[in-house]
Formats: C-alpha cells, sequence, structure tokens
C-alpha cells in the first residue's frame, strides 16, 4: 500500500505543470554547478594560495605579481600574434569561400563541403604529428624537399620565431577552417532570395548584392565568429604542444599562455600560480571581447 501512494506522489510530480519546468532545468543546472561554478569559484580561490603536497597558505597577490617575468610576457606575446593572425585568415578565407560554396553555379557543392569539413573531424594529435613531420627541419621533410626543386636551402622551421608561427597559424586554418565555412554557410542560406531578385531588378551587379546585402546579413554570424575565434586564439594549445612535442620549445618561441599554464601548474606543480595565469587569461578574453562587442554595437538598443 506504501509502494503504491509512493508511486503516485511520483507520477503525480512528473506530471505536474509546476514541477516540470524545474525537472526538465535540473540536469543542467547540477552540471552547471558541477562543472563551471565550483571549478572557477575554487580556481580564484587557488589563485591567492601558496599550494604544496598537504600545505595550503593565502598569500595574497603574489602570484598575480609572480606574472611580471619573460616567460609570461613571451607567452602572452605569442598567444596575441598568433590571434591576430588566425583572426586575418580563419575570418576573410571562409566567408569568400562559404560564399562560393552557397553560389548556384558552384559544381560538386557538396563535395567541397565535406572535404572542407574533415580536417575538425581530424584529431587534432594525428594533425599535430602530421605538420611537425610536415615542417620537419631535415632535407627529406615535405615541405623543405619542395623548397629544395627550387634551389632553396633546408629550413629550420620550428626553430626560427618567424617560421614556427607560421607552422602554428597553417595547423590552425587547415583544422578551423571548414567550421566557420559551416557557419557562414548557414548563415548565407538564411538570406531570402527576394532580397537578391529585387536588387536584380533594380540593376545591381554581384559584387554590389554582395556589399550591400550579403555582408550586412552575415553581421551577427560574422561578429559570433570573431568571438569565438578571439577565445580560441587565446586558448590555443594542444597545436603548440603537437609540434614541439611538449611545452618546451627552443627559447619559448612555442609558449603560450594555457601551454604556461600546463608547465607551471601541473608540470612544476604550481597549482595556485597557474591559477593566476588562468584568472588572467580570462580577464584579457573577457576585456577583448567586451571591447569589440561595443566596438561592434552589440551593447546598443535596437530603435
Amino acid at each position: 500500500m506504501q509502494g503504491k501512494t509512493s508511486d503516485g506522489r511520483l507520477r503525480k510530480l512528473l506530471y505536474s505543470q509546476k514541477a516540470a519546468p524545474y525537472l526538465f532545468v535540473l540536469p543542467f543546472i547540477v552540471s552547471f554547478f558541477l562543472f563551471f561554478l565550483y571549478p572557477m569559484v575554487n580556481t580564484i580561490i587557488m589563485a591567492f594560495q601558496e599550494i604544496a603536497p598537504g600545505v595550503t597558505k593565502f598569500i595574497g597577490l603574489k602570484n598575480f605579481s609572480n606574472l611580471m617575468n619573460p616567460d609570461f610576457y613571451k607567452a602572452l606575446r605569442n598567444s596575441t600574434v598568433f590571434t591576430l593572425w588566425t583572426l586575418l585568415i580563419l575570418i576573410p578565407v571562409p566567408l569568400v569561400l562559404a560564399i562560393f560554396l552557397n553560389s548556384s553555379r558552384m559544381v560538386a557543392k557538396n563535395f567541397f563541403r565535406s572535404a572542407m569539413f574533415i580536417p575538425a573531424l581530424t584529431s587534432v594529435v594525428v594533425a599535430g604529428t602530421i605538420f611537425r613531420l610536415i615542417f620537419g627541419e631535415l632535407e627529406g621533410a615535405l615541405l623543405n624537399s619542395f623548397l629544395g626543386y627550387f634551389g632553396v636551402d633546408p629550413i629550420k622551421w620550428l626553430v626560427n620565431p618567424w617560421s614556427s608561427m607560421m607552422a602554428l597559424v597553417a595547423l590552425a586554418s587547415w583544422r578551423w577552417i571548414g567550421v566557420n565555412i559551416l557557419y557562414f554557410l548557414s548563415a548565407l542560406q538564411n538570406i531570402p532570395n527576394e532580397l537578391y531578385e529585387s536588387a536584380g531588378i533594380d540593376g545591381a551587379t554581384a559584387l554590389q548584392k554582395c556589399y550591400y546585402i550579403t555582408l550586412p546579413m552575415l553581421k551577427p554570424i560574422t561578429i559570433y565568429v570573431l568571438t569565438i575565434s578571439i577565445y580560441g586564439g587565446y586558448a590555443m594549445f594542444t597545436e603548440s604542444y603537437m609540434l614541439w612535442g611538449g611545452s618546451n620549445s627552443p627559447q619559448n618561441i612555442g609558449l603560450t599562455i594555457v601551454g604556461y599554464i600546463y608547465r607551471e601548474g601541473l608540470q612544476q606543480n604550481n597549482m595556485g600560480f597557474g591559477a593566476a595565469v588562468g584568472i588572467t587569461l580570462l580577464c584579457i578574453t573577457l576585456v577583448i571581447n567586451i571591447i569589440q562587442l561595443r566596438a561592434t554595437g552589440q551593447f546598443r538598443k535596437e530603435d
């Protein structure tokens, strides 16, 4: 009798119009607290602590003052340069390719769409290993072999600062260009054809249609791609780790902010300092994205 009463109460709770919304939202709330809010609060607390095996003590702002060192400046510079290069490539190039792939005159559109998205499905470990072989410093490496046909001496790609950055940007562009194409394609397919037809009746050329219709209609998705690209650029780690086989590259030419967190927090067991670097990275990306969102008019009230 008691079991039937419990089943009835449970059924009544599940079918209750008041309780049902909270039950559906509960998994998200639990995962948000467990995997986002709690780690973030704990990281903020750790940033003001010195953490050693069995010993934890508050040291104030010492971890943040220790950020004033050449290694952090190098990591910040590398991440900033990498982010700028990826923004210059991973926004205009996918946009142009998406316009071509969306055109009715394009031949084998589905084939090219699939081919350009395949790198996003490839493991970064596999991709990093392949690019490491391509940019190898030996004469038999793919890129040096190609340059050898033109009489160019072998280049130590992953030792020189300029060539190492080029290798990083090439790997990131190869991986993510298909994803950004997908974003732009989805936005292009939502633009009403009536707009282009009306512009054609008024005598607009293809370039005028692109400038006055396509680009303005793509502004929201462009801002979204810009925002995630800024975050992705500063959060880059795996590509650098795979190209140099670890976090210690020659003269720190491949050191990024996340790589610095990994090296200091995990390899050297300085969790408090690593947390301080992570909080600093969060503040940097937050400020930059707020500035670009404000500059693009996302905080303006619509009339």
